[in-house]
């Protein structure tokens, strides 16, 4: 048994549907603090990676496995990298809540700033640039041939996050934040006229990639669970978002975009025009929005932990230094903008 997964019921369902030599081994992986993610190993050292919600009392919509398991079983043989999928375990004995279960990919996953350091000069330019290649590649996806046009609303998109979000920092929120507040103002004044529809991974960063250790390219992404249809830019502005440079204000977002050699946040809008030849004009109100949710997420993570310390990772609690911080860097996004 170990948390959240009863381990011998689980043995069983991926007995069959998985090539797997018991005994298995289970241990919780990763330092992502939403979706608690375990890998398996057979008695062979064939791998399986799963991933589950968080213990506790969750959001309406937030943490779902099950829809992460549609959109990444409906991309299977497309030209976004992924995982190959096994399946979803929705069988109470073996989980409280749904459990994806897909292949273990090898590679790189940049966890740590000493992991970024490790890379080449030349994988370290190049991991950026072929994180956009790969939001390209989502952004070209036909919905209709996949099967995901009806994931989600086709109504605007900047409406929809602007107003998911506000209920989520309602519901999230363990103190007043006036400058919060006052962000989701100006992002309500600067919402962009409708553009079009595509699908959106909604958590584009490096964490969230597995790539070569030797040419940075992607191997897949991960981490499907805020995917939906909407504005291609939100993904762009989201990568930014993640994506500290020097000059930035000071934030707790990992840093390894700012090791030496790592593409600027102009090469990699650049590098992204170039693969699909979007319109960016608006990226400064998607960037903005990408650090608010991305404050108010960690506000969620705050929650959750003072709620049920299960939730603590290695990195221990989240301090509220680490939202109001995204928050100002918001702040110098859009009036950088102005």
């Amino acid at each position: 048994m170990i948390e959240g997964i009863d381990t011998t019921a689980m043995t069983a369902w991926l007995a069959e549907r998985v090539d797997v030599e018991p005994p298995l081994a289970y241990e919780r992986v990763g330092l992502g603090q939403s979706n608690l993610t375990y890998l398996v190993t057979d008695a062979r050292g064939v791998r399986i990676v799963l991933r589950r919600p968080p213990m506790g009392q969750l959001l309406a919509s937030a943490h779902d496995v099950a829809r992460e398991h549609r959109i990444l079983a409906a991309l299977q043989g497309s030209d976004v990298p992924l995982p190959v999928v096994h399946g979803l375990c929705e069988d109470p004995a073996v989980a409280d809540r749904p459990v994806l279960a897909v292949s273990f990919v090898e590679g790189l996953v940049l966890d740590e700033r000493a992991d970024a350091e490790g890379l080449s000069p030349a994988a370290r330019h190049a991991v950026g640039l072929s994180l956009a290649d790969t939001l390209a590649r989502i952004h070209a996806v036909d919905l209709e041939a996949v099967g995901l046009a009806d994931l989600a609303s086709h109504k605007p998109y900047a409406a929809r996050q602007l107003r998911r979000w506000s209920g989520q920092w309602e519901l999230s929120r363990t103190r007043e934040v006036a400058e919060l507040d006052r962000l989701t103002a100006r992002l309500h004044e600067l919402e962009p006229e409708p553009g079009e529809v595509t699908l959106v991974h909604g958590d584009s960063h490096l964490r969230n990639v597995i790539v070569d250790p030797d040419d940075a390219r992607v191997r897949a992404i991960l981490d499907w669970e805020l995917s939906t249809l909407g504005d291609p830019l939100a993904d762009l502005g989201t990568l930014l978002a993640y994506w500290p440079r020097p000059g930035d204000p000071p934030t707790m977002r990992f840093d390894a975009s700012m090791v030496e050699g790592f593409a600027s946040r102009e090469e990699l809008v650049d590098h992204y025009v170039q693969a699909c030849g979007r319109d960016v004009s608006a990226l400064p109100f998607w960037h903005g929005l990408g650090l608010w949710k991305l404050a108010i997420i960690l506000e969620g993570v705050r929650r959750r932990q003072l709620d049920d310390p299960r939730n603590l990772t290695a990195m221990g609690e989240l301090p509220a230094e680490a939202v109001d911080q995204l928050v100002d860097a918001a702040h110098a996004v859009l009036d950088a903008a102005d």
